[in-house]
C-alpha cells in the first residue's frame, strides 16, 4: 500500500477532488495547510495563526494499491497544476500497516 499526500493550491482542490472521484478514488482526507517555501507570490498574504507562512493549501491524503499511484499522481498534476510556479508538491510513502481504531488490530483485508 502506498499513501499519496499532495499540497495544492486552496482554490485547485474541489476540481482535484471532483476529478480522482471520477477516476474511483473516493476514500481520501483533505484538510487546510500553510506553509512556506522557496516561492512567493506578492499577493500572499502571511498567515495570523502562523506569522512565518505564506501559503494558504490544501491538504490531500489517499491511501491506495502501489499500482494506483501513477494515475493519482496524474489526476492531481492535470487537475491541480496550470503551469505557475507554487502549486504544490506530491508525496508517495510506502504504508507498512493499517490498524482499526475500534480494536486496535492489525487489518490484513486493508493492506
Amino acid at each position: 500500500m502506498r499513501e499519496v499526500k499532495a499540497f495544492i493550491r486552496e482554490r485547485r482542490a474541489n476540481e482535484v477532488m471532483r476529478a480522482l472521484r471520477t477516476e474511483g478514488f473516493e476514500s481520501l482526507t483533505v484538510s487546510e495547510a500553510e506553509g512556506t517555501g522557496k516561492y512567493t507570490k506578492k499577493k500572499d498574504s502571511p498567515s495570523l495563526r502562523f506569522p512565518l507562512a505564506h501559503s494558504k493549501m490544501s491538504k490531500l491524503e489517499i491511501v491506495c494499491k502501489k499500482e494506483d499511484v501513477p494515475k493519482i499522481v496524474q489526476v492531481i498534476h492535470q487537475q491541480g497544476g496550470k503551469g505557475e510556479k507554487g502549486e504544490g508538491l506530491i508525496y508517495v510513502s510506502e504504508v507498512l500497516e493499517i490498524y482499526k481504531v475500534r480494536t486496535g488490530e492489525l487489518s490484513k483485508e486493508d493492506i
